[in-house]
């Protein structure tokens, strides 16, 4: 039996009759008192009425908001996937949807480089009043959290006094971890990619695509697959926009080299340290048989810095119209 409402076992059925006997006290203070509710604890603690009593007893209140800490130690390009960052959207959209005004407080900890331009990414799916909620410390965020989550609720890995009962300052046994994904779930196969753009590529030849970079800091990525044999990619910088320049006369930002991308597509991304023109070049001089048609995607993305003044100028312009 499922342990849910209408699909109890007898053994079952006797354990909410019992666990809503003992916990009628504190009930009428819980956000809920259906049966559903109860399952819930009862089918959490594989209906063994004491423990479900105690966790109900100590969680099951009525919660009004909730602080999250978010802890960007490891962010890297790799998350930055484009359906992965499709899928974080809807996750994100579900909750605005679904829970208003639930969080009150969003804390991101050890934000590497790259956050700014990740939380560009994202920040459009989320609503004014959650963006304001949402607070990025510095060096000193073990004080800062201090300030607002008392020590003993906070994990001691945070600056907390909050330990599990092996000392673990991680507090790893207060979480309930997933198992593996069934492979029948995996949609890697599936997902077909949406490619803005497409060109054919002669045999002998090449094809360059320049981007004009504007500020330090801004993410060149790119997506590429190829129809029936291998291409090359590799990127350049140059000092002048719609000049054609060969590759040897451009400085090699990224060595060009062959790549697999009929058999598998190729992304990758590279953070502009410096202004300028860089120049996308897909490579075919080797074939000199076949001709490549190539299915791409090239974004820059800005920070969220400097998306915010973009955006504040676009709203001047707009202002003095």
């Amino acid at each position: 039996m499922s342990g849910r409402v209408g699909d109890l076992s007898p053994k079952q059925a006797e354990a909410l009759a019992q666990l809503r006997e003992r916990v009628q006290d504190v009930l009428p203070q819980c956000p809920y008192q259906s049966d559903h509710f109860l399952l819930r604890w009862l089918r959490a603690r594989n209906f063994s009425v004491p423990k479900a009593e105690a966790m109900l007893r100590k969680l099951g209140k009525n919660v009004e908001s909730i602080t999250m800490i978010y802890d960007c130690d490891g962010l890297g390009m790799k998350h930055l996937w484009k359906p992965a960052i499709d899928l974080y959207g809807e996750v994100l959209t579900m909750f605005e949807d679904n829970y208003p005004e639930g969080l009150k407080r969003l804390f991101v900890i050890k934000a590497p480089k790259l956050f700014p331009v990740a939380y560009n990414l994202v920040k459009h799916f989320l609503s004014e009043d959650t963006r304001r909620k949402i607070v990025v410390l510095g060096a000193n965020w073990k004080e800062v959290l201090l300030m607002h989550i008392d020590q003993e609720e906070l994990p001691a890995a945070y600056g907390g006094k909050l330990t599990d009962p092996d000392g673990d300052p991680c507090c790893r046994t207060r979480i309930t971890y997933a198992g593996p994904v069934p492979k029948s779930y995996y949609v890697r196969d599936s997902i077909k990619i949406q490619y803005e753009q497409s060109v054919s590529i002669s045999r002998g030849s090449s094809h360059q695509m320049e981007y004009e970079v504007l500020f330090p800091g801004c993410v060149l990525r790119w997506q590429f697959a190829s129809d029936g044999a291998d291409i090359g990619f590799g990127v350049f910088k140059k000092a002048r926009l719609g000049e054609w320049q060969r590759a040897g006369q451009m400085l090699e930002v990224l060595p060009s080299q062959r790549y697999n991308a009929h058999l598998v597509p190729e992304e990758g991304s590279l953070t502009c340290a410096d202004p300028g023109v860089y120049v996308l070049r897909f490579d075919n001089t080797y074939s000199f048989v076949h001709s490549k048609r190539i299915s791409f995607t090239v974004e820059v993305l800005l920070s969220d810095f400097l998306s915010a003044q973009k955006e504040s100028k676009v709203t001047e312009v707009a202002a003095g119209q």
